[in-house]
């Protein structure tokens, strides 16, 4: 059956049954039943503003970092730029927390960042603020224990230093992994995306003259 002869079986079904209702019908006031006012639910979570900007003028990110283990540490870091790193974000927890940041690991969405990566490129459009987990790596070390322990650690003989995995030398920078991560910092460090795009295609385009030769 086409659309048309559907609508035109339909419509000859309801001509025929009653009208049960007048067009010009019109509820009587004095016995119209009073109904109270609607009110809608409450939502889940309340709407986020959005936040008015002068032109060119970016937004900023209120970011909370949080650790439920070992040590506990609950941050807010508000008016943050897009252009903060989680390499930024480690230093925070650093100088708060007195841990290296070599030891430090932030989560986002329960998956780890690297250095490298921008609050702009992690978070969705329109985002006002953000939660990281931390976590710290070998757990937390109280700073009287490190006072208490003045007896040196014993010399490890350079037979007994394993040795480093995975490629290195040429073979590394044959890979790119190598490159990602050498353009991830140029854009920590400059802060400028097509500054770092000029420069990471200098480094790359002198490397691939050299190993092509002559």
């Amino acid at each position: 059956m086409t659309e048309l002869s559907f609508a035109k079986s339909f419509l000859s079904t309801l001509n025929g049954r009653p009208i049960k209702v007048a067009p010009d019908y019109a509820a009587d006031l004095k016995t119209f039943e009073a109904k109270g006012p609607y009110t809608l639910p409450k939502m889940p979570q309340a709407m986020r503003k959005r936040q008015k900007l002068a032109p060119g003028q970016e937004r900023s990110v209120t970011v909370r970092l949080r650790s439920l283990r070992n040590p506990p540490l609950d941050m807010i870091s508000s008016a943050q730029p897009l252009s903060t790193s989680v390499h930024d974000l480690k230093q925070t927890v650093s100088e708060k927390a007195g841990i290296p940041s070599e030891r430090i690991k932030l989560l986002y969405k329960k998956k780890p960042c690297t250095d490298s990566k921008t609050l702009k490129e992690l978070l969705a459009d329109g985002d006002t603020d953000t939660e990281f987990s931390v976590m710290i790596m070998g757990g937390s070390s109280s700073p009287s224990a490190t006072e208490a322990t003045e007896t040196p650690a014993p010399a490890v003989e350079e037979s007994e230093v394993p040795a480093a995995q995975g490629p290195s030398g040429e073979a590394l920078l044959g890979t790119d992994e190598f490159w990602e991560d050498l353009k991830g910092f140029l854009t920590q460090r400059l802060k400028d995306e097509k500054k770092s795009e000029q420069v990471f295609g200098v480094f790359k385009g002198a490397w691939s003259s050299h190993t092509q030769g002559p």
